[in-house]
């Protein structure tokens, strides 16, 4: 599934190619990828203009003229991709990413008034376009219910750990991933922070002392900030607003790595389940 940095990719490279831009028409292949009633697209779709790209969690939106916004999930195999004088896409790392579209996997196409287009792709249709008033978007229940941004600057390591007391009896890792807890934090970046704080991700939240909690996160934000800074953890098939290939599994320190040497110590990095979810870890730098 794309990560907070995989979606804040997303946001930065549409906000630098299609605010301003006016749409022509939409096209989609099925109502469960684009919910939205006819009458509605043409009022407030047809016609308006982009004015902003934002994102919440993983949840990207498009804001319009019309004081409409496009909330956008990309669930597990989403894919936004824009082809215009630029060529961009991000999301789940498969060839529509750079092959000729629409094609099998395309649900949803933006057809702008400039002749470029805006692609939404989703293999398995798990993920959702809905257009709704820009006012109502915070009561949507996921925007209700999801915690703070990790990677804002008003969010503190003091407010980091008060965040986790609610799970105080859950092991770590599972904590991390309640994306009521913090925002965003999916399988890769867990691993890759608690690796880098020394935590187990099975140990319980509880046990978890202050100073952890402060090491914590700051190597989460760490994380994260690299990962977007390399465009994401897509490792084949992205190419950012400048053209580039997302990277930062190159950097990778045990996620992905089970049976290489951990970068700290040369231990061999194992791979077991916890929170339900393929965990990567150093068995000596991160002891339960």
């Amino acid at each position: 599934m794309p990560e907070l940095p995989e979606v804040e990719t997303v946001r930065r490279g549409l906000q630098s190619l299609i605010v301003g831009l006016k749409i022509k028409d939409v096209s989609h292949d099925t109502p469960k990828s684009f919910p939205n009633a006819t009458a509605d697209v043409q009022e407030f779709l047809i016609d308006s203009s982009i004015v902003e790209v934002r994102r919440r969690a993983k949840v990207l939106l498009i804001d319009l003229s019309t004081n409409y916004t496009l909330v956008i999930h990309l669930k597990m195999t989403g894919q936004i991709v824009y082809r215009g004088k630029t060529v961009f896409g991000a999301g789940h790392p498969n060839s529509s990413l750079i092959g000729d579209l629409p094609d099998r996997s395309t649900r949803v196409t933006l057809s702008f008034t400039d002749g470029s287009h805006l692609y939404f792709n989703d293999q398995r249709k798990f993920g959702w376009m809905k257009l709704m008033p820009t006012l109502e978007v915070p009561n949507i229940d996921f925007m209700k219910k999801v915690g703070p941004e990790p990677l804002e600057a008003d969010f503190t390591a003091v407010e980091f750990a008060e965040r986790f007391k609610r799970r105080s009896k859950t092991n770590i890792k599972a904590a991390l991933l309640d994306q009521t807890v913090v925002a965003g934090v999916g399988n890769i970046y867990a691993d890759e922070s608690l690796w880098s704080a020394k935590i187990h991700p099975k140990r319980i939240v509880g046990t978890i002392t202050d100073a952890e909690f402060k090491n914590l996160y700051t190597e989460l934000r760490s994380v994260m900030n690299m990962a977007i800074e390399k465009g994401g953890s897509t490792d084949k098939n992205y190419v950012n607003a400048e053209g580039k290939r997302g990277n930062y599994l190159d950097f990778a320190r045990v996620f992905r790595r089970e049976g290489q040497p951990c970068p700290r110590c040369d231990t061999t990095i194992i791979k077991f389940k916890a929170a339900g979810r393929g965990t990567h870890i150093c068995p000596y730098c991160q002891k339960l």
